[in-house]
């Protein structure tokens, strides 16, 4: 009789702490997909920025080439009398294009530099992720199969997600370009 008793204790010492541990690491991963959410958003902006800014950095520079193809019409087919404002208009839109391209590319290649930030983030916040969901597995398999050994690996695995996850959270250095661009696209 006693030995029941005793190994009923051991199961819920056991099942305890893989409550415990599915109940911490449910917490921590509902947080980083909050702040993966905000991530994911931001990476969206910035994209939707770059593409937006590109797309004035080409009309600028259309809008560049027509001009100078008109001054070059206008000074090649009318007498110079008749056109020299015209001419002093389009000379300023050319100044002014010239000028503004530049501008318009290093803004655009900022909002590029952004988006790879945060989709450095964002990759942060999968690995950990995936190291928490893998942790939460092998405590359920550890509860079924009553063994402390795959609660430790549970354990292990919930340690990388953890460090991954509050390397995000703090923007951290810490990536695995390797396992990304395995796993990537």
């Amino acid at each position: 009789m006693e030995l029941e008793v005793s190994a009923e204790a051991k199961d819920k010492t056991l099942n305890r702490k893989i409550a415990i541990t599915v109940v911490v690491l449910s917490v921590f991963i509902g947080l980083c997909h909050i702040k993966d959410e905000n991530t994911v958003q931001a990476m969206e902006r910035h994209e939707a920025h770059a593409i937006d800014t590109w797309n004035e950095y080409q009309a600028s520079k259309t809008k560049q080439h027509l001009a100078e193809n008109a001054r070059v019409q206008l000074t090649l087919l009318a007498p110079p009398e008749k056109v020299a404002g015209e001419i002093a208009r389009l000379d300023a839109d050319i100044v002014k294009y010239r000028a503004e391209a530049p501008q318009l590319a290093a803004r655009a290649e900022e909002d590029e530099r952004a988006y790879q930030r945060l989709r450095d983030r964002h990759d942060q916040f999968n690995a950990a992720d995936a190291g928490v969901a893998t942790a939460i597995s092998l405590a359920a398999v550890a509860a079924l199969m009553e063994t402390v050994l795959l609660l430790y690996a549970a354990w292990g695995f919930a340690a990388f997600g953890v460090v991954m996850g509050i390397n995000a959270f703090v923007d951290g250095p810490l990536h695995l370009s390797i396992l990304t661009s395995l796993l990537g696209a």
